[in-house]
């Protein structure tokens, strides 16, 4: 029976990619909506929603990291000499939020504004530059042999720019859904209000993302509309609106649970729609999965680690949700 470890490890990335969106999306989402409430009481609470479990979320960027190094060293050379601005920058806003959620909480009164705007100004920076990133990769590197050889600001161009946007929007309404789910009063009303402007937004931007697409890659445009590809792949954009739809109507309605888990719901949907129109390029368009790949032996040597540490991720991770599950109290030690 032959394996094919390239798929293995393809998908080993695509799920790591995807529970880091999902699990480091909403509480980089709430650094995001900060500045829509002044009051330092809701502040708190917002940022305390996500303190005990905000920094396990980032092991699954580090595993999809390191997963692509060691599985696919070609593409990983190639993204990182193609987009070491916007990685780099990446990282110093993670660092600031990191840092801003340890120094805040003890911080007095007259500096906790200061890291507030850390935790914000590194929010924004972290998540456009993961948008940049993605949109970056969809569009596609030049390579001549087996080496980078594009300019290190090809990833300055309206597409990547765009995503990188389209993701704050993303990890915005991650991030007021999920406060939805774990506040109650005047902040529930108004995470609630948002989201629904959020909703909204995310529609267009996945409405222009798919015709941008389409529009600029012939190679993406006929593996979505032609025959009998259409008809599979159909459902897609009617589940975007019949998720977007239930958004809106549960907060506007003022739900607590529902919001937020139709909003990993979008946006598994709309990772996916991304992966369909890619693979099973690695580095479009030319560097397949298997032209990029490690030899299989240090694959299998591999994946017996990721066997080993993917479960036990898994279940610290949820350990940890569930410990600290149920609705945000006020600090009552707040100063």
């Amino acid at each position: 029976m032959n394996i094919d470890f390239s798929i293995i490890w393809f998908a080993i990335i695509i799920f790591a990619t995807l529970m880091y969106i999902i699990a480091d999306g909403f509480d980089l989402g709430i650094g995001i909506i900060l500045p829509f409430t002044k009051d330092k009481i809701q502040r708190d609470i917002m940022v305390n929603s996500v303190a005990p479990v905000w920094d396990g979320n980032e092991t699954w960027l580090v595993l999809g990291g390191a997963a692509l190094y060691g599985a696919f060293p070609l593409a990983y050379a190639v993204i990182i000499d193609a987009l070491t601005i916007p990685l780099t920058l990446m990282l110093i806003g993670l660092i600031f939020r990191g840092v801003a959620f340890e120094f805040r909480v003890n911080a007095l009164p007259k500096h906790r504004q200061f890291w507030d705007l850390a935790f914000i100004g590194g929010s924004f920076l972290a998540t456009f530059c993961q948008g940049v990133t993605v949109g970056a990769v969809i569009n596609g590197f030049e390579v001549t042999g087996r080496s980078f050889s594009g300019s290190a600001l090809d990833w300055l161009a309206p597409f990547p720019l765009f995503c990188g946007f389209a993701l704050l929007i993303t990890y915005a309404l991650l991030g007021s859904s999920w406060l939805i789910m774990k506040t109650e009063h005047q902040l529930h009303r108004k995470m609630c209000s948002i989201t629904v402007y959020l909703a909204i937004a995310l529609l267009v931007a996945i409405a222009i993302v798919s015709l941008w697409t389409p529009l600029t890659h012939e190679d993406i445009a006929q593996r979505w509309f032609s025959l009998p590809n259409l008809f599979f792949l159909l459902p897609v954009p009617l589940c975007v609106l019949a998720c977007t739809w239930g958004i809106v109507r549960s907060a506007y309605n003022y739900g607590h649970y529902l919001p937020f888990l139709l909003s990993l719901l979008l946006v598994f949907i709309g990772f996916s729609g991304l992966g369909v129109s890619i693979f099973p390029h690695i580095i479009p368009p030319t560097i397949s999965i298997w032209d990029a790949a490690s030899p299989v032996l240090s694959q299998k040597f591999m994946l017996v680690g990721a066997v080993i540490i993917i479960p036990v991720i898994l279940a610290y991770t949820s350990w940890s949700y569930y410990v600290f599950r149920g609705k945000v109290e006020p600090n009552e030690n707040y100063h």
